[in-house]
């Protein structure tokens, strides 16, 4: 039976990156994405819109340049899977969580600005990012 495990999100940063290197030198960036819900109306009329929040891990060269040129409300498009993790806290409990590992992150403009202005006055602009190798383990 064929699987796939894909996420394709735009949004915007919820912070800005925090990036880290694992015990073996390889750098780590965590990212917290917000993505607008397509507003839509209920039985009673009433228009609903939301966000939803997501934790992105990005991995090499890429999570450097998204440290470097990225800040809280920066616009991205991340590419990328769905991975589970678990661990044990020092205290003894047990943790999940389940996040997006980017293989992609695309910068965009922010959500109120022309696309062409904003691409052509930022400092991120052009900028070419390499694809990311993933899978290692990563100290958080």
């Amino acid at each position: 039976m064929a699987s796939l495990n894909r996420v394709v999100l735009l949004g915007n940063l919820t912070r800005d990156p925090e990036l880290k290197f694992t015990t073996a030198g390889k750098p780590v960036a965590r990212l917290g994405l917000a993505v607008n819900r397509q507003p839509y109306t209920n039985d009673q009329g009433e228009r609903i819109e939301g966000v939803d929040f997501f934790n992105i891990v990005v991995f090499g060269r890429q999570a450097e340049t998204a440290h470097q040129y990225l800040k809280k409300g920066s616009g991205v498009a991340i590419d990328g899977r769905l991975q589970y993790r678990s661990w044990q806290t020092d205290d003894g409990q047990k943790r999940s969580a389940v996040e997006v590992v980017a293989q992609n992150v695309q910068f965009l403009p922010r959500g109120g600005e022309q696309s062409g202005a904003a691409l052509q006055s930022d400092d991120y602009a052009g900028i070419d990012v390499p694809p990311i190798e993933g899978g290692e383990d990563y100290p958080w």
